[in-house]
């Protein structure tokens, strides 16, 4: 299953207890204080974490997409404090990853331990490889500056996003519900998401901009693209969007960055803007949603790629992942967990091993029902932590030689409420034979070189792809619909 964030962007608090503090130095200042992890604890929270994000994410399938990111990150790194004459042995030798995801959503993070990630999304937004040398520069400023572990010792409450996972099921229904039957995402994932302060991330702006100088790079073309953040929050309705979570107004970045970048070529050279690498690499990227990965229409949930359907419950968000689909009740009241079981050969065997899990009391079990298909449910309640109790009804389908569940979550008192929602979804649960879905394609990021100058406007068709704008293939050159391109120039359309 590919999920993709379909609704709105859902987020919840959750605590993170910190179980000590370990003293040692920061790469970036060189001075001694209190962490929340030590650098080898936070470099094991990454690979721990990593598995996490590709599974939930999924890696994007290009090889060389893939390799020419890294090989870019390793030259930025080999410029940061990590590497320096005077850095301790153990920074030295850490590892960096350096990983595309395959995600639509313009997004770059990091995680504790040297490891980074940039989506497709972002990649197709860029417009050099300067712009994006500033960006993971600032990635690999966060992992040297150990902001992360430096925030967990003084902020108790992290935001969790949609990855891992962790949709809800924790702050509603308690960790025992939430790490044993919803499996939701580790304390090492969660770390990832404390907000920063505005004080680290502009001491990432800076290192972003130092580093990206210091191979050569005209750090001061970072301003662009800050400057396509912002028309992407407005373009949205959102004030920030997904790269500006947790950071500072991307208007003020704009002008930060031009002024870091003019300090720095008064000291350095800073000539290389790689435009033509960075247009060669994402010249056929996936632009959008990949429907292959499953989408919504009219109501039903549509996966080309697995071949099924089934309908949504009326006021469900569809939050689609790498390895599940979540669908969101109102307020967060109840969800839906569809996945694949690995561990079980047939829906009856499924059905065994769930009822089988501590702290499961089987209310009610027996032969399910989806459009024919051999299938087992099962309503059981657990005792939440939180003193609460919540009601699941699991169901499971043989279908195509693997094993589907579904898992429907409501706290005890509601769950009567919800269960014909819940049911709506499991039963209508059908193979899917439509030629025209199964057949759907991606659009792509295509390059075209302009025969004639002439405002964008008239370049762009005005019979854009569903799901793409004409304003938004313009935000996606950092152009302008009235301004002016010149002839021979290459632009990015999406066919």
């Amino acid at each position: 299953m590919k999920l993709r964030i379909m609704g709105p962007t859902l987020t919840l608090l959750t605590v993170l207890a910190v179980a000590g503090c370990a003293l040692s130095k920061n790469p970036l200042s060189g001075r001694t204080r209190a962490y929340a992890y030590s650098w080898q604890q936070e470099i094991q929270m990454g690979r721990d974490s990593d598995a996490a994000i590709v599974a939930e994410y999924g890696l994007y399938d290009d090889a060389g997409l893939a390799a020419w990111v890294d090989s870019l990150g390793q030259v930025l790194l080999a410029k940061s404090h990590l590497r320096r004459p005077e850095a301790e042995a153990e920074w030295q030798a850490t590892e960096f990853t350096f990983r595309v995801l395959d995600s639509p959503v313009v997004n770059a993070f990091a995680l504790p331990g040297g490891f980074i990630y940039v989506t497709r999304g972002l990649l197709a937004h860029v417009e050099d490889e300067a712009q994006l040398a500033v960006v993971i520069g600032h990635e690999i400023g966060h992992v040297a500056g150990r902001h992360a572990s430096r925030r967990a010792t003084t902020q108790m409450l992290g935001q969790v996003l949609l990855i891992g996972g962790a949709v809800g099921g924790q702050a509603l229904f308690g960790d025992r519900v939430a790490s044993g039957i919803l499996e939701i995402g580790s304390a090492a994932t969660q770390l990832l998401f404390l907000s920063y302060s505005r004080d680290d991330e502009r001491e990432s702006d800076d290192k972003g901009v130092e580093y990206a100088a210091l191979a050569g790079y005209d750090a001061s073309r970072a301003s662009a693209f800050f400057g396509t953040l912002r028309r992407l929050g407005e373009q949205s309705g959102q004030s920030l969007p997904g790269f500006m979570s947790t950071h500072p107004d991307p208007g003020e970045r704009e002008q930060t960055i031009l002024r870091l970048a003019a300090e720095w070529n008064a000291r350095v050279p800073m000539e290389r803007i790689g435009r033509d690498r960075l247009l060669r690499a994402v010249d056929g990227i996936v632009a959008g949603e990949n429907p292959r990965q499953g989408f919504v229409r009219s109501g039903v949930f549509l996966h080309p790629d697995l071949e099924f359907q089934f309908p949504v419950p009326d006021g469900f968000d569809v939050v689609n992942q790498a390895s599940r689909i979540v669908l969101v009740g109102p307020e967060q009241r109840a969800f839906v967990v569809i996945g694949m079981d690995p561990g079980s050969a047939t829906a009856r065997q499924a059905a065994e091993r769930f009822s089988a899990k501590e702290g499961v009391t089987v209310i009610q079990s027996g032969v399910g029902s989806s459009y024919g298909l051999p299938a087992q449910f099962v309503v059981a309640e657990i005792a939440a932590d939180n003193g609460g109790v919540t009601r699941v009804r699991a169901h499971f389908i043989d279908y195509s030689g693997k094993v589907f569940s579904f898992l429907g979550v409501a706290a005890q008192a509601d769950y009567a409420a919800w269960e014909p929602s819940f049911q709506r979804a499991m039963q209508g649960f059908a193979p899917l034979r439509d030629p025209a879905v199964l057949g759907v394609q991606p659009w792509h990021v295509a390059l075209v070189r302009t025969s004639r100058a002439g405002p964008l406007s008239d370049l762009v068709s005005a019979d854009v792809p569903a799901g793409f704008t004409r304003e938004g293939i313009a935000i996606l050159n950092q152009r302008t619909l009235e301004g002016i391109v010149p002839v021979g120039e290459r632009i990015k359309l999406v066919r």
